[in-house]
């Protein structure tokens, strides 16, 4: 018989950091499930992540047990750090950011968002990381 799902919850947690304080003791105690199941496989998991900002996948069954997925950082993120800058444009079609996305910093995007997104080709998902910087006020190299 298939498990139950109880909630299905999103978390960003830094990545080697995740401890039983707020948020994630907080949001899992809610639920019954024992943190330290959560806790010590999502450092273990996310080491190679150390204090970046990750997004958690959590999905909770009703025999309290969870599985987890672990999600990059998130794309804007990582064109605001690749490009230096705080944020993006309030208005992305009339106000653009004076700086511009190469080709070389959308190919090294695309690489790292390639395992969180359900797209074999890397083409692919250089289209959506330039769709995302586009929203963002960003012109896109090419």
């Amino acid at each position: 018989m298939a498990k139950v799902v109880k909630a299905n919850l999103k978390m960003k947690i830094r990545g080697g950091q995740a401890s039983a304080a707020p948020p994630v003791g907080s949001t899992l105690g809610q639920y019954g499930v024992n943190m330290m199941d959560f806790i010590n496989p999502f450092n273990e998991a996310t080491k190679g992540m150390q204090g970046q900002e990750v997004t958690a996948h959590i999905t909770i069954y009703d025999d309290r047990s969870m599985d987890f997925r672990v999600v990059g950082t998130p794309t804007d993120d990582l064109i605001r750090s690749k490009l230096g800058i705080q944020k993006g444009s309030g208005r992305p079609n009339s106000e653009k950011i004076d700086k511009r996305l190469s080709q070389q910093a959308l190919a090294e995007i695309a690489q790292v968002k390639a395992g969180d997104m359900n797209a074999d080709d890397v083409e692919a998902v250089k289209k959506m990381v330039a769709g995302t910087a586009r929203s963002m006020g960003v012109e896109v190299d090419g």
